[in-house]
């Protein structure tokens, strides 16, 4: 007998979920706005303060997991235990939970990986980092490939180990987000 999700150990998850990278697929844009419409048909019109396609498959031209990561931002934390009954009620399953911030993922299942597979980040709106670096990224197309090339050499050495593979992106993700920061300082 299969276990559930939740019955699974980190490691588990990990062998049923490794870090894979593919090449740039169109659709990643398409199945986005799809996705954000969904949600945004969830909640109120006053609910969301914004909601952002984010992640390497918002950008063009790289490899990347296959998995749209959405940032979508709110005024309050108050609004939290709202936001994870609605989405847990929708196919949302709670990934993780912080005083500022709570994570959802949905297109995973018992049997690995269905064909669309989200990440949805709920962030405060002064909290969205994410929308820097993305936005260099885009912009700096040099930048963009040395980071699908640190992607690409952490990929099969950390393919079963998630935290591992973030963790080794995070000074590169820290030093762009820093320069977009000071570039972008007004734009949002």
């Amino acid at each position: 007998m299969k276990k559930k999700l939740n019955e699974m150990t980190l490691e588990e998850l990990w062998q049923l979920f490794p870090i894979f990278l593919v090449p740039h697929n169109n659709l990643w844009k398409s199945w986005y706005e799809d996705e954000s419409k969904l949600i945004l048909s969830l909640f109120q019109n006053d609910e969301i303060k914004s909601i952002n396609h984010i992640g390497s498959t918002s950008i063009p031209n790289i490899w990347s997991k296959n998995i749209i990561d959405i940032l979508v931002t709110v005024d309050s934390v108050d609004q939290f235990k709202k936001i994870e009954e609605i989405l847990t009620s929708n196919e949302w399953i709670l990934m993780s939970k912080q005083d500022d911030r709570i994570s959802f993922n949905k297109g995973y299942s018992e049997d690995g990986f269905k064909e669309k597979v989200f990440h949805l980040h709920v962030r405060l709106f002064s909290d969205q980092d994410e929308i820097y670096f993305r936005d260099y990224l885009l912009e700096h197309n040099d930048v963009a490939h040395k980071y699908e090339t640190l992607k690409l050499s952490l990929w099969k050495k950390f393919e079963h180990d998630r935290d591992q593979y973030t963790s080794a992106k995070t000074e590169f993700i820290m030093y762009y987000t820093k320069l977009a920061k000071e570039l972008y300082k007004d734009r949002y």
